[in-house]
């Protein structure tokens, strides 16, 4: 199976959750800003946080621009002030693109002064066994 790590983050939370999901996996994780060309891709996972209820603007472009043929499946990793907030949106252009999401593992992230600390490292390994259950 051919998967792949794509991240974007502005605090690097992502950036963290992605290394060490590519780590375990064994693939090396692109940064969406670079905008990578996907091809054959079994099973895509997505790292990215919520702020203020939302997906980065570069995501959503990104993942508009994902077909079938490239990707057929997508896992989502998020990270946020409070782990009840997903990549919605992410979600919905996934679906409209007939590409299937399988799943969303979410943490919580830090904003500012609230939530410091986190993701930690059991969250992280959290969003590392999540992927290899999914990779496996």
């Amino acid at each position: 199976m051919t998967t792949a790590v794509l991240y974007r983050t502005m605090t690097g939370h992502s950036r963290k959750i992605a290394k060490a999901v590519s780590a375990e996996l064994g693939v090396k994780p692109q940064d969406i800003k670079a905008k990578p060309e996907l091809k054959g891709i079994d099973l895509a996972f997505i790292v990215g946080g919520v702020y203020s209820g939302q997906s980065l603007p570069e995501t959503l472009e990104y993942v508009k621009t994902l077909v079938p043929s490239a990707v057929k499946r997508v896992a989502l990793i998020t990270s946020s002030a409070t782990d009840k907030l997903g990549q919605d949106e992410v979600q919905k252009i996934l679906k409209s693109n007939k590409i299937k999401v399988v799943g969303e593992y979410r943490c919580r992230g830090n904003f500012l002064v609230m939530k410091m600390g986190h993701p930690n490292k059991s969250e992280i390994l959290g969003a590392v066994e999540f992927a290899k259950r999914l990779a496996s």
